[in-house]
């Protein structure tokens, strides 16, 4: 079904942000099990899959709107060195990524193209009440209970 121009440059302007999301959980996952911190690394290896899953989505769109994937640009890639490094950064890219859905879902509006903004509004669901809420969390965890602490729960 060949598709709105404007929407597949958007979704593929969001598969950036989801491949930089995807390899930076990635990365930062590996970083966590490296330094002994299992929780950490369990959380954040589940936020690579997800992520993973949201590029698919996206990916299988485009393709259905006779796009082309951008499987090269990534948008927001920041890989952290300490942990509050790695959680604030991951929280930017969720906000950018949310903001960028938000601004494709009303795109899709306009463009009356609804079942991608119906397919959009999963990827928020996830990205707000999910990801960047949890992110949140653990940032006030930090501040709350101390960086040590903090640390030594997440072994």
């Amino acid at each position: 079904m060949q598709g709105n121009q404007k929407i597949i440059d958007a979704l593929n302007g969001l598969l950036a942000y989801e491949l930089a999301a995807m390899d930076q959980y990635f990365i930062h996952s590996r970083m966590y099990h490296d330094w002994g911190f299992t929780k950490l690394f369990e959380r954040i290896d589940h936020e690579f899959d997800d992520e993973k899953g949201h590029a698919s989505l996206l990916i299988e769109r485009i393709l259905f709107l006779e796009g082309t994937p951008d499987m090269v640009t990534r948008d927001g890639l920041q890989i952290g060195n300490d942990v509050p490094s790695m959680l604030a950064s991951d929280l930017r890219v969720e906000l950018a990524v949310a903001q960028a859905l938000k601004d494709t879902m009303a795109l899709c509006e306009t463009e009356k193209d609804f079942v991608t903004r119906n397919m959009l509004q999963v990827l928020i669901d996830d990205t707000e009440t999910d990801h960047a809420f949890w992110l949140e969390q653990q940032l006030r965890l930090i501040k709350t209970i101390s960086l040590p602490n903090y640390l030594q729960s997440q072994m």
